[in-house]
């Protein structure tokens, strides 16, 4: 795999979602698409999910127009039904960190992938245990910032791990791409650059 020419292309920003590619040995092209992310009425949080990861796979493979396969990704917080996603406010995400506190949560990640063998997808749904936190831990973990872009109002990879008691489920999918079930739909699609033989992959001498 040479890293100057990537492997597909991230129809999204998100740096944990490039991170975490890193990880499996892919190599993206992050290409960012614009899309209204608002919920349908009454949508539920799974069908919320997997729509968005869907329809950014979708977008960014007729905008570029590319023979690369394209992912789409997409991750929320389900809280009794309720989807949370990134706090519009210090205040929302206060708000959002009380209700949370001494509960369990779902996180649901889902990704797309569209490439040769055509649209590819899967979605992973984790439980978040949070232990009881105090007033104080709230306001200083918010002032931090850290929170502001993430569903849900906190970083299970960063401070916000502090947080969480337990989880049941998928690590990476609740960071941002449950790595499982993506390698396995990028393998279907022609990239698993962590098969290739290399010397060493198999215990040969170099």
């Amino acid at each position: 795999m040479s890293m100057s020419s990537p492997d597909l292309i991230l129809a999204s920003a998100s740096p944990r979602r490039l991170e975490l590619l890193a990880t499996i040995g892919v190599a993206p092209c992050a290409c960012p698409v614009d899309l209204d992310e608002t919920p349908r009425a009454g949508e539920p949080a799974l069908e919320y999910v997997t729509r968005l990861a869907r329809e950014k796979a979708r977008a960014g493979q007729q905008g570029l127009a590319t023979a690369l396969p394209v992912l789409g990704g997409d991750t929320a917080l389900s809280l009794e039904g309720q989807i949370l996603g990134k706090p519009e406010s210090d205040e929302q995400a206060r708000a959002w960190l009380r209700r949370l506190s001494g509960r369990s949560h779902q996180v649901i990640s889902a990704v797309a992938v569209v490439g040769p063998a055509g649209l590819l997808e899967a979605c992973v749904v984790s439980d978040v245990h949070f232990r009881a936190l105090e007033t104080r831990e709230i306001s200083a973990y918010v002032a931090s910032g850290e929170g502001r872009d993430k569903a849900g109002g906190y970083a299970l990879q960063g401070r916000g791990a502090m947080f969480v008691s337990r989880i049941e489920g998928s690590w990476s999918g609740i960071v941002g791409l449950p790595l499982c079930e993506t390698a396995q739909l990028l393998a279907r699609q022609g990239i698993a650059p962590w098969l290739a033989d290399s010397p060493g992959d198999r215990g040969e001498a170099s």
